[in-house]
């Protein structure tokens, strides 16, 4: 199963109230075109007053645009801007979590035990940070192997012990069933060239990363 961001934020570790909420509206709106103001209220668990707020905000600093729909309702996208600045901001929501480390790695352990219960216990991480690091100390603790670390351009052939490969292919060459995302500056970009290039199911990133599956896919589901 893909693992994508949560119906609501993870407040668990969460950093300053408004940035976090700014980063779950800009991962609900890259995830659909067809929520309303109240459906992202929801979504973000916030008043209806303070949805709209947040959506003006967007639209004046042009990471938003409103398109007009039929029945006199709109659909959001988010525009080139938007896209970076959410990761901007994923980045910095990593960062500033006093509770990161804690939570990251409980994340990966689940993500780990899943792909265990599915039989899989050989994987590829993708990224080679501290992120990398906290995934790999999850995959020990939950008797997962590492066959590689994706790391293109990097001029390093080991990270931590593990070989370090420079795409895809090479990772399943190395006897990887899986990739999981570890790449905290641009998972969204990492995940959907992933998921493009293997079936979905074996990509997985933890809940903190605020992927969305790619609009293709979601298609596809919804048919």
């Amino acid at each position: 199963m893909v693992q994508f961001v949560n119906d609501k934020l993870d407040k668990s570790a969460e950093p300053p109230r408004d940035a976090a909420t700014l980063v779950a509206l800009l991962a609900a709106v890259s995830d659909s075109d067809q929520h309303t103001q109240r459906s992202l209220a929801g979504r973000l668990d916030v008043a209806l007053g303070l949805a709209n707020a947040l959506l003006k905000r967007c639209v004046s600093k042009g990471l938003i645009k409103i398109q007009s729909a039929p029945a006199r309702r709109y659909a959001y996208y988010l525009t080139p801007k938007g896209f970076a600045e959410k990761s901007r901001l994923v980045a910095e929501y990593l960062e500033s979590s006093l509770n990161f480390f804690r939570h990251a790695r409980g994340q990966y352990e689940e993500l780990f035990v899943e792909l265990a219960g599915r039989g899989i216990s050989r994987i590829a991480i993708a990224g080679s940070g501290e992120l990398a690091e906290i995934a790999m100390l999850s995959a020990s603790a939950t008797g997962i192997s590492v066959q590689a670390v994706i790391a293109p351009g990097r001029n390093i052939s080991h990270f931590h012990g593990h070989a370090v490969v420079a795409d895809l292919a090479a990772a399943l060459a190395q006897g990887a069933e899986a990739v999981v995302v570890a790449d905290s500056n641009a998972p969204q970009t990492i995940f959907d060239r992933l998921c493009a290039a293997m079936p979905t199911d074996r990509v997985l990133a933890p809940r903190l990363l605020h992927v969305t599956l790619p609009a293709v896919t979601r298609k596809e589901i919804a048919a």
